[in-house]
Parts: structure tokens; C-alpha cells; sequence
């Protein structure tokens, strides 16, 4: 079919701008002036007014938990709880609505917001308080650090002897589990949970891409394939594309730890990966070296300085990650890691050298995250051309923690998107959802301010780090592609490329930045095909 969109601004690169746009079989065939796109275009192409509006390339997040997204729809929503007992009020309305579950799971806490009693994660004694009888599993936002009542702890096996590679079990004065773990132990907790049968996981996923689209997102990268999952996630996602049910391009980052478990993958799933296409594609290895800030197990050189008892946590060895970046680079699989911490990203880099041929980076391995960096972390990053696939919108929480967890000196020269792309690094944006929501015009606000979403501060954080508008949408579109290989065929709107794009309902590039995080999605396209528009 085709379709013309005309009397529009759509953006094709800085400074450049075409009128109309001739769609042909969900490729963009030809661009240009309205004249000259509706004089050429077929009698019988449908024609698209756009009423002089703005259009950009779809946005493609090139970090996120898309299916977490979904499974989150059905979960306890704790997310800007503030305290303990406000927690726990929660989730004895969820277990008065919903009496029959046999687990409650619950997401999205922070200490650090809350405003009454102590600031600090529940244990497993207050957890007991909402019930004794099923598990109770609590995630903080980040998904580094969670809580669990006694009976989460029975079923999932932990107790006081119980130790956890790359995971941390707190205990009480007297040497038990508190409830409260972090990294590795985070999954060894979830056990305990009954897991929801596939036909309620289509659903919520397919909710999920629902929302991604209605906020602009036409691509995703999404971390939801593990060692534990992969035999029926990935079949799952092949049967929702062979149903037609696909609303964005949905690109795997596969998570192994184990040497053993990621072999048996390469050997049984990495060998068809020519059975995938542009719309559902096999993506990179991706590892995690550490934590979170918030939960301090972020991995640093140095202690953090508003708790000198911890570096953070080392989520995997070093032994083992040379082991996976050897086994990936022999098998020609993409790796991205999971770096937040000055020492992981360090310890990280040194693995990539031991696999990048001499030719260069040609895999595109990647840093996901990238936050904590010194300046010669960053040129060392661009030296070996690693790509950084980042998250603007983690600084709405962490520039008002930064500083306290490692110091001014390094918080100035971290969270550095203006540099990174001065330097040369390939750069991309996502949002890690759900940790923060998908909403991509947030993450380019706190991308070209570096202001949280109230506008503090008010001349902005470390200001020299503050991207274009234009530099934060390429990184989220053609920097984005770039990150899987497909820079040839999208990310940019000119004739070639897939008609991936969304109609906006003002121009931000006339407004002042603030606007941005108003912006509306008036319409999203993907392959030619219209997946969401909104309702006026």
C-alpha cells in the first residue's frame, strides 16, 4: 500500500527538514517538498494531512525489560511509597483484592523517598506482619535489592549458612536472614514466587508494547531472556510474530552468567539465528558486572563515601566474565554489560580487550548504563570504541545522591553524554524500564538540561554534560540502530529506510526545553503499518 504524509516537518537530521514523505510497501521511497511528493505519488496512495506537525524517526530504547513492563501491569505497585508501613498497607489491599494468590509480588520502592520512619528496606519480620502464609517478594526499583517474608526465605532455600555468588544475604543481630538480599540472591528470592502461566504473560506483553507505542517507542532492546527462561521466552515472542501480533521491532539481549548454560544456548539457539528478521532479531550477550547506586552495590574503586564499609558488589567474577566475553567472540555474538560503578566498568573494559581483534571493535560490544567514569575511563572508552547505551533519565534520582555516594570530583565528570559524544563513542538512549518509564521526551529533557523532572537545578547538574536536543534524538534513533547493526535501514527518516516514525502533537524544537515534558504522541507508525494514534 501506499501512503503519503504531507504538509508536515519531518526531521531527517540536524537542521534538515522535508514537507512529505511517500511510504511504498513500509519502506520510505521518496522525500521532499509537498509538490513534489504529491505530484509523484500513485492516484490511489492514501493521503495523510499532518496539518503542519512534527515528525521524527520512531525512538528505539536500546535498553529496557519490555516484558517486566508487562508483568509489572499484574504486580503489587509500591512506586513512591513512603515508608515501611505505607508498604505494607499496600500490600495488604492487594491481598484483600486479589485473596486467592498464592504470592505476592511487589515493585518499585525506594527508600531513599520515603518521608516517614526509618530509610531503610523492609525486613522480613515486617513483611510477616502482612501475611505468614504465602511468600512476599518486594523488588526495589532498581530490581538490585529486594525484601522477603520468612516464608519466601523457606521456599526459596536460604538461611543462615546459605552463601550466593555475586549476592549478598543480610542478616540480624543474631546472624539470621533479615529478608533483605541483593544482586544474584535477588533471582535465588524469586523462587519462591508461583510463576504466571504463558497465555497471562502474552497478554501483559502485549500491553506492554501497547504502551511503548502510545509513547513513541517503535524499537525495543530488551534484556527478558535468561539461562532460566529461554526455552519458552523466546518461543513465546516467535509466536506472538508469527500471529501478527508484533507492534514494535523487538530486538533479545540474552543474559547467561553460567559458562555451562550460555554453551547449551549457542549450541541450540545462537546456531538458528537466521531464522529471526528485522521485526524479532537475536541481539547481544548481556552481563551484568554489578549493582545499582541506589542500593549501593554499584561496583567502585574506592569505598563509597557515605558508607565506608562497602565497594559495592562484583555480580560476576572476573574468571568467569573473561570465560563469556571468549565463548561470545568466538561464536561472533555482540556482548553489553550492565556497568555502573567506576570498577566495573574498568574490570569490564579489561575483558573487552582480551577478545576485541586488533581490527577494532567490530563486534560493537557495549556498556550499558556507563555511569560512574573518571576522565580517563572515558577516554579509554573511546580508544577502544565501545559503545555506551545510556539513561539520561536515571539523573532525576541520582544527581541527588551522586555526590554523597562517591564524591563531588567523581559525580563531575560521571552520568558524561556530552563528552562520550565528543569523544567519539558510539552513543545510545533507553530508559532501563521499568526501573523509570518508558517515556522517551522525559529522558530527552533530562538528556539536554540535566534538571530532574521538577527542574532542579535550576542551571542544571555538572551543566557541560548537557546534550542538543538534535544530539539526543539521533542518539535515540540512529545511535540507537547503530547499537544493532542496522544503521542502514532505520533510525533515520530518508528514502531506504523502514517508515518507522511518530507524529508529535507540537515542535519541540521551537519551545522551550521544559515543553518536552509535555509532549504527546500523536500517531506512531512501524514498517508503514499505523500501530497507535491518539484520540483528540
Amino acid at each position: 500500500m501506499d501512503l503519503i504524509f504531507y504538509h508536515g516537518k519531518i526531521y531527517m537530521e540536524r537542521d534538515r527538514f522535508a514537507q512529505a514523505m511517500w511510504i511504498q510497501d513500509g519502506v520510505i521511497r521518496e522525500m521532499g517538498s509537498d509538490a513534489q511528493i504529491l505530484q509523484m505519488a500513485p492516484p490511489k496512495a492514501k493521503r495523510i494531512d499532518l496539518d503542519g506537525r512534527l515528525v521524527l524517526p520512531g525512538m528505539n530504547d536500546s535498553h529496557q525489560h519490555l516484558c517486566m513492563v508487562g508483568e509489572h501491569q499484574a504486580l503489587c505497585d509500591l512506586s513512591n511509597a513512603d515508608s515501611i508501613a505505607e508498604i505494607q498497607r499496600r500490600c495488604k489491599v492487594f491481598l484483600e483484592t486479589y485473596p486467592d494468590i498464592q504470592g505476592l509480588h511487589g515493585v518499585g520502592w525506594n527508600q531513599d523517598y520515603f518521608t516517614q520512619g526509618e530509610k531503610r528496606p523492609p525486613t522480613r519480620q515486617e513483611l510477616d506482619e502482612v501475611s505468614e502464609e504465602i511468600p512476599i517478594v518486594l523488588e526495589r526499583v532498581c530490581g538490585h535489592l529486594s525484601s522477603g517474608n520468612s516464608k519466601a526465605l523457606e521456599l526459596a532455600g536460604i538461611c543462615a549458612d546459605t552463601v550466593i555468588a555475586g549476592g549478598e544475604i543480610w542478616k540480624d543481630a543474631a546472624g539470621m536472614p533479615d529478608g533483605i538480599v541483593t544482586e544474584n540472591a535477588c533471582s535465588v528470592l524469586d523462587r519462591a514466587l508461583p510463576p504466571m502461566d504463558e497465555q497471562q504473560l502474552e497478554a501483559l506483553y502485549i500491553q506492554a508494547m501497547e504502551l511503548a507505542v502510545s509513547q513513541g517507542i517503535t524499537s525495543v532492546q530488551s534484556n527478558d531472556v535468561s539461562s532460566r527462561n529461554y526455552t519458552w521466552m523466546l518461543p513465546l515472542w516467535k509466536r506472538l510474530h508469527a500471529q501478527g501480533k508484533l507492534l514494535l521491532r523487538y530486538r533479545h539481549q540474552c543474559c547467561f552468567m553460567e559458562p555451562q548454560k550460555y554453551a547449551e544456548f549457542l549450541e541450540t539457539v545462537w546456531t538458528q539465528r537466521d531464522q529471526y528478521d528485522d521485526m524479532l532479531s537475536l541481539g547481544p550477550l548481556k552481563l551484568f558486572k554489578d549493582g545499582s547506586l541506589g542500593a549501593r552495590t554499584a561496583l567502585m574503586r574506592s569505598p563509597y563515601q557515605d558508607d565506608p564499609s562497602t565497594c559495592g558488589t562484583e555480580a560476576l567474577d572476573q574468571q568467569t566474565m573473561d570465560t563469556l566475553c571468549r565463548m561470545a567472540a568466538d561464536h561472533g555474538q555482540q556482548i553489553v554489560t550492565h556497568v555502573i560503578g567506576d570498577a566495573a566498568v574498568e574490570q569490564t573494559l579489561n575483558s573487552y580487550e582480551k577478545v576485541i581483534p586488533q581490527e577494532g571493535n567490530i563486534l560493537r560490544h557495549g556498556l550499558v548504563h556507563c555511569q560512574i567514569t573518571d576522565a580517563p575511563l572515558l577516554q579509554r572508552i573511546a580508544d577502544m570504541q565501545v559503545a555506551a547505551l545510556v539513561q539520561p533519565i536515571f539523573l532525576h534520582y541520582d544527581l541527588h545522591i551522586v555526590e554523597d555516594r562517591v564524591g563531588k570530583d567523581l559525580a563531575g565528570t560521571s552520568y558524561a553524554f556530552a563528552t562520550l559524544g565528543k569523544l567519539g563513542v558510539p552513543l545510545s538512549l533507553g530508559t532501563d524500564a521499568p526501573v523509570e518509564p518508558f517515556h522517551p521526551f522525559r529522558n530527552i529533557y533530562c538528556a539536554v538540561t540535566r534538571k530532574d523532572l521538577n527542574g532542579y537545578p535550576p542551571e542544571g547538574f555538572f551543566p557541560a554534560e548537557k546534550m542538543t536536543l538534535s544530539e539526543a534524538i539521533d542518539a535515540y534513533t540512529i545511535g540507537s540502530s547503530y547499537a544493532e547493526f542496522k544503521e542502514d535501514r532505520k533510525g533515520r527518516l530518508k528514502p531506504g529506510y523502514y517508515a518507522d516514525y511518530i507524529v508529535l502533537d507540537r515542535d519541540i524544537f521551537t519551545l522551550p526545553a521544559e515543553e518536552l515534558l509535555q509532549v504527546q504522541v500523536d500517531m506512531t507508525v512501524v514498517n508503514g503499518s499505523i500501530v497507535y494514534q491518539r484520540v483528540i
